[in-house]
């Protein structure tokens, strides 16, 4: 129930702050969201797909975080902890659900090592062929672009994808120098050398290169892509939080560097403008605790060993069809399943328990 409780209210504030950022006073979210629209990438998710599931009650947004290193220098890829290489992987995959009412919202993350049957398609650097074959969730972007991430996805969830939104992580920690850093908290101490996190125990502030090892650390415990994923959720809502309350709305250029170094990284269908971002933040804001949620695919197993594809994800899949077959239908999210007395709690849970947000 604590977990529930969590996942409610980090989806409140995202969803509250995000609102904010858009809707300005005056007017001016208006006029700053038709002008950022201009410099969104617009790429089509939905070119040549086929067989695609038929469109239920609600709006689902596919929300995809990168490991891009487009636009990097030498210097920042040495302050980043990242190489010169990039999979142009997803680093991270949401579902964003509202409603038909538009009074509830609900964002589901998929692990992004999920097993995942990849529909036959062009591969989107060098050309070729590639036939169906099975791999990991994540692998669909660098393979196929957008359109075969989305493809794969509605495969998944059987939900039809609406709105597609890509945002590199690396632009997205520009943004967070730009606003002077964010504030996170640790119940413990965390540190990775894969991704350069070192942080104690307690309240710190994180510059860019620390956020991106933040939200990147894979080899904190067990837990993995689930501890990450609590982490990329709280830490979103962290950063609309300090954006916020840190005036940056209320400085025109501040808010300008802001927004510039976040939209240096994003990409989305053409159907989703400046009209379409503000209706969305207004029916956000209106939100109340009970109405926004965040939560994560059912999982089976953590690490089932698949040959060719190491360590994946396998769903839990009557537990997942009732998730998505509530958000196809539009209904209530279903309780979890009871956990019996003395078994284990759930990757996700476990990594809730880790680490929050100031």
């Amino acid at each position: 129930m604590h977990a529930r409780r969590n996942g409610r209210r980090w989806g409140l504030r995202i969803a509250t702050a995000l609102a904010a950022l858009v809707l300005t006073a005056s007017g001016a979210g208006h006029a700053m969201v038709t002008s950022a629209e201009n410099e969104v990438r617009r790429v089509d998710p939905f070119r040549g797909l086929r067989d695609r599931p038929d469109a239920g009650d609600g709006l689902n947004i596919l929300l995809i975080g990168t490991d891009s290193r487009d636009g990097l220098s030498a210097a920042e890829r040495t302050r980043y902890h990242v190489g010169n290489a990039s999979c142009r992987c997803a680093d991270a995959v949401l579902l964003l659900h509202v409603s038909e009412a538009r009074d509830r919202a609900t964002v589901v993350s998929l692990p992004r090592d999920s097993y995942a049957r990849l529909p036959a398609h062009d591969f989107e650097a060098g050309g070729g062929r590639h036939p169906a074959h099975a791999d990991k969730l994540n692998a669909a972007l660098s393979h196929g672009g957008p359109a075969l991430m989305v493809g794969t996805v509605e495969g998944l969830t059987g939900l039809r994808v609406d709105h597609y939104l890509e945002v590199s992580f690396v632009g997205f920690m520009r943004a967070v120098d730009e606003i002077g850093g964010v504030r996170v908290c640790t119940t413990r101490p965390l540190k990775d050398s894969y991704s350069g996190l070192d942080l104690p125990a307690g309240t710190s502030t994180l510059d860019g290169a620390a956020a991106l090892s933040y939200v990147r650390a894979r080899h904190l415990d067990g837990t993995s892509d689930f501890s990450r994923m609590a982490r990329q959720q709280r830490f979103l809502a962290a950063f609309l939080d300090e954006a916020i309350s840190g005036g940056v709305l209320l400085n025109p250029a501040k808010a300008g560097r802001t927004a510039g170094a976040l939209l240096d990284s994003v990409r989305a269908d053409p159907g989703f403008g400046a009209e379409e971002m503000l209706a969305l933040a207004g029916l956000l804001r209106h939100f109340e605790t009970s109405q926004a949620r965040f939560t994560s695919v059912p999982v089976a197993d953590t690490a089932r060993h698949v040959p060719g594809l190491g360590s994946t994800v396998m769903w839990d899949e009557a537990a997942a069809d009732r998730l998505f077959t509530a958000l196809r239908e539009d209904g209530p999210l279903p309780e979890p399943p009871k956990r019996p007395a003395g078994s284990a709690p759930t990757p996700a849970a476990t990594a809730d328990a880790d680490d929050i947000t100031c």
